[in-house]
């Protein structure tokens, strides 16, 4: 009778042992997946809202640690972008191409880059490298670019297009667009171009400055009818002096050099010392 009483306590101690196991293994694995996740969310805010070299460095002491994870090289690549630090981005692009493990949106961003970084040739191949199934407004944007660099208008103005219809803010696309119309000494679309990027954002200081040119290169010295600030409006009427004076229409830039000096909000230094030369 005390043998199985016994033996009953004693089975009773190994299933509670074994229930205790397995709540310790899924309490383990628990905490793993919750520390996986802060972890991963810290990344995000790294990647996406801290200063961008202290995400560099937090990226890199991440590679240094872990060399062999791909998201940390590819967050320490993207991280390099939004520091500006082109050539370094580019660099850690190569080794993840190198390493086989580059997926296509790590190809487009490589060869922007490479854009900003001015290797055209590499650009172009790495564009070249992307699969025709991925269409996105960076990949043909980028396509259009490159395109340009190239002189090929007609692939440009397609890609250009695809472009535009890709985005829901398409005011880049537009302005790009107008400068390689510009470009091509197709003034008329490049006018066209410039206003469209001005009404679908408004504030792309920009595309402002590149319709007052356009304007002034045809000897039209009044600001088009478009949303701008004092300092814009001083801003351009500063620029579009400067047209008048590569046509030699002197008086007219004194003029505009002299409303630009009253209408800016503080003391307009360029306008005054371009004023004061002629």
């Amino acid at each position: 009778m005390t043998v199985k009483k016994l033996s009953a306590a004693m089975l009773a101690v190994l299933v509670l042992a074994g229930c205790e196991g397995q709540f310790n293994t899924l309490r383990d694995k628990e905490r793993a997946e919750s520390d996986a996740a802060e972890t991963e969310s810290l990344n995000e805010i790294m990647l996406n809202l801290a200063e961008p070299d202290q995400a560099v460095e937090y990226f890199r002491a991440a590679v240094a640690k872990e060399p062999d994870r791909v998201d940390m090289k590819r967050s320490l690549a993207q991280s390099l972008v939004r520091a500006k630090r082109y050539s370094e981005a580019a660099f850690v692009y190569e080794q993840l191409v190198e390493s086989g493990n580059a997926s296509a949106e790590d190809r487009i961003e490589y060869a922007d880059a490479l854009v900003r970084n001015g290797a055209w040739d590499t650009a172009r191949a790495q564009l070249n490298a992307v699969p025709p199934t991925v269409e996105t407004f960076d990949r043909y944007f980028l396509e259009a670019i490159v395109a340009d660099h190239f002189k090929e208008w007609k692939k440009a103005d397609s890609f250009y297009d695809i472009a535009r219809g890709l985005t829901p803010r398409p005011a880049q696309v537009y302005n790009n667009w107008g400068i390689s119309k510009q470009t091509r000494g197709d003034l008329d679309s490049a006018e066209k171009l410039f206003k469209q990027a001005i009404a679908s954002d408004p504030q792309l200081f920009p595309a402002k400055n590149n319709l007052v040119i356009i304007r002034g290169k045809r000897k039209i010295y009044e600001l088009p009818v478009i949303p701008t600030t004092e300092t814009e409006r001083a801003i351009l009427m500063y620029n579009l002096a400067q047209e008048a004076i590569k046509n030699g229409d002197i008086e007219i830039a004194k003029g505009l050099l002299e409303a630009a000096i009253d209408l800016h909000p503080q003391y307009f230094e360029p306008a005054v010392r371009l004023l004061a030369s002629l």
